[in-house]
């Protein structure tokens, strides 16, 4: 497919919808790890509900991204398109493209923050694609991808606003509810890690085919809370950008078009969570999950061990979303209070 084909499928208007997570999950077999389901006794106690973990730090690439990368990659390679993949990324979405890029033989160029983790860039450059760093405040990602998918006859595979993506995506919340289901419990609640609602927009349309009435609540960092403002006002809303940048995984500004006309209709909500609570979610998960976590993949779990959203007497699911931490980030996250 080319970058040219690429508009015309947007174009389309057409969502993904159930269907799609599942034939993502029968392409995905082999591609990726299914993750297990953690519980832990010291979690219910807190929380005053029965708490169900889906750990993607464990995915190959250390974030669930893999999932919807590779299911992208995988159908533009089955067209026979040679060109290479293009993305804009702070990492994990970035990591995830060059690794299925590297799977399928194909070329992947990222373009990243000059500002992104250090880790993220030299884990992403390990699979063999090519950084171009750009200014994260003054650049239109976009504009950018689509002209070095031009120059390079490559197909742009966006972070979340893409239906390929979005089923991809949506294959985690498929394994939690079916390990959920294998043990005699169906979630009442999920809670998502949402940046620019790919992985929530997926794991809404699993839930409501899998688990319909199950509240679906968007978790982002104070500051980024541009799906929660929207939800709100009933449209797409874009926060100022200003706010911290802990949860470097989660600073969008805005919800994609895609994402946001699966997810408008069918969460019940949105929260936001301190830097404080974040961390306490860092070092919760490392002492007693035994998982390293980012910031941004630690902010669900930040929110239900906040009681932002609410476990009590209730089975609530939810995902730590990545693990590709800075050292130094995480050892803040240690060394912080409990």
């Amino acid at each position: 497919m080319s970058q040219a084909a690429l508009p015309d499928l947007m174009n389309q208007a057409a969502l993904p919808g159930f269907a799609d997570v599942l034939a993502a999950a029968e392409r995905l077999r082999g591609h990726i790890i299914r993750t297990p389901l953690l519980r832990h006794p010291l979690l219910d106690q807190l929380t005053g509900g029965t708490v169900l973990v889906k750990p993607e730090p464990l995915q190959r690439t250390g974030s669930f991204k893999l999932r919807g990368a590779t299911n992208a990659a995988l159908l533009l390679a089955a067209t026979g398109d040679r060109g290479g993949i293009v993305t804009h990324s702070s990492g994990n979405h970035g990591q995830a493209c060059a690794a299925a890029a590297h799977a399928l033989g194909l070329k992947a160029t990222i373009a990243m923050p000059a500002d992104a983790p250090a880790i993220k860039v030299e884990s992403t450059r390990r699979w063999g694609a090519e950084i171009i760093p750009f200014d994260r405040h003054n650049t239109d990602r976009d504009a950018l991808t689509a002209r070095l998918a031009e120059e390079r006859g490559a197909t742009v595979i966006p972070p979340f606003d893409h239906p390929h993506v979005i089923a991809g995506q949506g294959t985690m919340a498929l394994e939690l509810i079916e390990d959920a289901r294998a043990i005699g419990l169906t979630p009442d609640a999920l809670a998502i890690c949402t940046g620019g609602g790919g992985l929530i927009g997926g794991s809404a349309l699993t839930a409501e085919a899998l688990i319909p009435g199950a509240e679906i609540w968007a978790v982002e960092p104070e500051g980024w809370d541009d799906t929660r403002q929207s939800l709100a006002a009933g449209h797409r809303v874009a926060v100022d950008g200003s706010g911290p940048g802990l949860c470097d995984s989660l600073l969008s500004k805005q919800p994609g078009a895609l994402t946001f006309a699966i997810n408008q209709p069918r969460l019940a909500g949105g929260v936001a969570v301190t830097e404080a609570e974040v961390f306490r979610a860092m070092r919760f998960a490392f002492e007693h999950l035994k998982v390293v976590v980012e910031p941004g993949g630690a902010v669900a779990l930040a929110a239900v061990l906040a009681g932002k959203v609410d476990a009590r007497g209730r089975i609530v699911g939810l995902v730590m979303s990545g693990g590709n931490v800075d050292p130094a980030v995480f050892a803040r996250a240690l060394a912080a209070s409990a």
